[in-house]
């Protein structure tokens, strides 16, 4: 299982777990492209990458923006999505719908623009993998928006694996992560507490689930959870 001399592109791949999953596919044998909006941690990531790694700002909101950075690229082999704001937190009864539509943008229709832009340059053998999370599984007060933005991505990840055969189409489902994303916003001890694992998870744990859907040559439509037992608890 090698990614040796395959291409890479990582969306969302400069920080958290793109960048945890750009350095391990480089581990790999893999030549990553990695990109997000931000272009100073654009040059951050590649600072921590092989030389070969190549990265670019791209506003991944913006479809014209989208199709021009995949315009520019040679064929590749495999895209990754991991591009995300924190999880949009909304109370029902004091729904703000600009927020809420807001919160689709770069988790949901960001990712559809990625793969419809991206789809003619993957090679023969290749896959997408996408990002979902448990927040569909384990909802709690509040979380009405986010466990539906993480619901609509399983969906789309089942119908692109029949509508782009024989491209393999599948998606990580993170639990709670320890990430720079996540930093203000969660009691990582408790959360700890609480999981029949005892930690959170890390970067690098999440990262061996895209590197090993990229490999997986028999797998299409599957949603691979880790998320240290949080939807059993």
């Amino acid at each position: 299982m090698t990614l040796q001399d395959q291409r890479v592109v990582l969306l969302g791949g400069t920080s958290g777990i793109g960048l945890a999953t750009a350095r391990l596919a480089a581990e790999h044998g893999a030549t990553v492209i990695v990109a997000s909006s931000n272009p100073s941690s654009v040059q951050r990531a590649l600072a921590e990458l092989p030389p070969a790694a190549e990265g670019t700002a791209v506003d991944l909101t913006d479809p014209a923006a989208v199709e021009a950075f995949f315009a520019g690229l040679d064929p590749f082999d495999h895209l990754v999505y991991t591009a995300g704001e924190a999880l949009t937190l909304l109370d029902i009864r004091s729904l703000d719908l600009a927020r809420a539509r807001k919160a689709f943008e770069l988790r949901y229709f960001g990712a559809l623009s990625a793969v419809h832009a991206a789809v003619p340059k993957i090679r023969p053998g290749g896959s997408v993998v996408l990002t979902s999370g448990t927040a569909t599984d384990r909802p709690g007060p509040g979380w009405s928006i986010a466990a539906s933005i993480c619901g609509a991505a399983d969906s789309l990840v089942r119908a692109l694996a029949l509508e782009l055969a024989p491209i393999r189409v599948n998606a990580v489902k993170p639990g709670v992560v320890r990430t720079p994303l996540w930093a203000d916003g969660i009691d990582y001890e408790a959360v700890a507490d609480s999981l029949p694992v005892g930690r959170v998870g890390e970067p690098e744990d999440i990262a061996e689930a895209y590197v090993f859907l990229m490999n997986q040559h028999y797998a299409t439509g599957s949603i691979v959870t880790v998320g240290g037992g949080n939807v059993l608890v």
